[in-house]
Formats: structure tokens, C-alpha cells, sequence
């Protein structure tokens, strides 16, 4: 099998996981809170990125234990996956899990903006007229397509879906930055993401309840959310003569994921929901378009 068709299936098949995933929160959340959902999914991801690591050239990871790449992870780890799926993970525990996929979508927009003060970017007319197409997007979704009462059916969560692209787009920002090997870094990260979360949950009160079914959707998300489907990704990409074509890819995911949130958790997908999350893709297209112009 050629190369681009090999990662051409590598990416679909990331992208079908992912888009599962909504699906996985919502469902495994009436069994866990969030904190212990993140600590069970952490866990089962650093165990399967260990294993990964074990069986490449453990050199890689040796050259990713400087006390400086230490100390990087250390920050990584705490905006993600620390900060990011806890504050995810409480959005989806107050929203229904469609509008939490759909605004979660909006951290490209994100990026820019904090590209602006972190990497002093500026950014055109257009660049701006994008990301106000976005944030339409984001409007129509939380108030349910009442745009002209402008009332937010939940507030709170939908300030926790959209702060979670604040995070992602931080750690988004750091590893541009990070040369790393992926898996090592990503290992690192986790590892001491594994520590808050520790911290979190023993602060919390401890792991006071226990769910198998619980476990199996913390097992599923720890492998289809954030670990064995990065590596998977991450191999398509390696194997892309085109890099930015399979990357776009990952846009077919929020709408395959309303597809199973209708089926498997038994959502009603609002109108308001698909058009809000097509706003939302377009702005981010446009800005996508214009950046490989670069024009924004």
C-alpha cells in the first residue's frame, strides 16, 4: 500500500476515534465526577504511552530528561492534560454533549488570539472578520439559536467548554515551540499531569466511589482520546507527502461526533448546534486559507 494512501487511512481511522469520544465523556460521566474521570483516563493513557516507549528507541527518550525539558513538561502537563480535560470534563458534566463538542471546536480562534501578544503576530481585516464568524458560531450554539434574546440556556458551562480552548491553545502555543520527540514529551506531560490530578482527587476527598463501567469508559477515553490515537495520528502524519491536507481532516470529526451523540447518547441535535459549529469551521477555514497565504 503507497505511503499517502497508508496515511490517509491512519488519519480516518484518528479521526473516527476522536469523534467517538463526546459520546464517551457523556456516558461515562453519570459514573464518575470529572476529577476521577481525568485521573483514570490519565493513568490509562501514561500507561499505554510507557509500553509505546518501551518498545521504540528508548534514546529518544533519554535526550527528553534534561532538567529544562523536565521543567517544560511540567508546565505543559499542567495546562494539559491537567487543566484542559478538568475543565472539559465539568462542561460536559453540565451541557448537553453536543453543545460541549461544538464549542470546544472554537481553540483554533483561540490560538490566534493569543498569538497576537505571545508570538506578536498581527492580523488582518479579514483575520478578524473570521474569527467573528467563529464566535457567531459559538453564540448561536449556547443560546440554542435565540440570538435575539442573547440568554445562555447554561452560563457556566458554556464559559468552561469555551475556557478549555484557552488552555489547549496555551499548550498548543509551548509545544510549536517544544523539538522534542512527540511520544516522549507527550509521556512527560502526562506523567505529570498524573501528578495534579493525584493532588486534585486526594484534596478532593479521595476516590470515594467505584464504577466498572465507570473504569471502561476512563479506559476507552484514556486510549482513543489521548493516547493510542495520537500515536496513530501522528504516524499518518509522518507518512503524509502532505501534511496540511490530512490535517484538515480532523474537521470531519465534530460533526461525525454529533452523529454518534445522537445515536449513542440519545440526543435531539439541534438545528442551532450543526449551524453554530458550521460557523465556527468556516471562520477557522478562512483563517486556515489565509495563513497559507500569509495574509493573516
Amino acid at each position: 500500500m503507497k505511503k499517502d494512501n497508508q496515511s490517509l487511512l491512519l488519519a480516518l481511522a484518528a479521526v473516527l476515534l476522536w469523534s467517538t469520544v463526546g459520546s464517551a465523556f457523556s456516558l461515562s460521566l453519570k459514573y464518575f465526577s470529572p476529577s476521577l474521570l481525568l485521573f483514570f483516563s490519565n493513568l490509562t493513557a501514561l500507561v499505554f504511552l510507557g509500553i509505546v516507549i518501551l518498545f521504540r528507541n528508548t534514546n529518544e527518550f533519554k535526550q527528553s530528561l534534561s532538567a529544562k525539558a523536565i521543567v517544560r513538561s511540567a508546565i505543559m502537563g499542567l495546562l494539559n492534560p491537567f487543566a484542559y480535560y478538568l475543565v472539559l470534563l465539568e462542561a460536559y458534566s453540565v451541557l448537553p454533549a453536543q453543545e460541549a463538542v461544538a464549542l470546544n471546536y472554537i481553540w483554533p480562534v483561540v490560538l490566534v488570539l493569543l498569538s497576537i501578544p505571545i508570538l506578536k503576530q498581527r492580523i488582518s481585516a479579514l483575520g478578524i472578520f473570521s474569527m467573528l464568524i467563529s464566535f457567531a458560531g459559538t453564540v448561536v450554539i449556547a443560546t440554542q439559536g435565540n440570538l435575539f434574546s442573547m440568554k445562555f440556556e447554561n452560563p457556566a458551562g458554556t464559559a468552561m467548554a469555551l475556557g478549555s480552548s484557552v488552555f489547549w491553545a496555551l499548550y498548543w502555543l509551548l509545544n510549536m515551540k517544544d523539538k522534542r520527540d512527540s511520544v516522549s514529551k507527550l509521556f512527560l506531560n502526562f506523567f505529570f499531569g498524573m501528578v495534579y490530578i493525584t493532588i486534585f482527587v486526594m484534596l478532593s476527598g479521595g476516590i470515594q466511589s467505584f464504577s466498572t463501567k465507570g473504569i471502561a469508559g476512563a479506559v476507552y477515553i484514556g486510549l482513543f482520546e489521548m493516547g493510542l490515537t495520537f500515536v496513530v495520528w501522528l504516524t499518518a502524519l509522518k507518512k503524509a507527502r502532505n501534511t496540511a491536507a490530512v490535517g484538515n481532516l480532523v474537521f470531519l470529526s465534530p460533526f461525525l461526533s454529533l452523529m454518534f451523540i445522537s445515536i449513542v447518547v440519545g440526543e435531539k441535535i439541534l438545528l442551532s448546534t450543526f449551524a453554530g459549529l458550521i460557523l465556527i469551521i468556516t471562520g477557522i477555514l478562512i483563517q486556515q486559507y489565509h495563513a497559507a497565504r500569509g495574509k493573516l
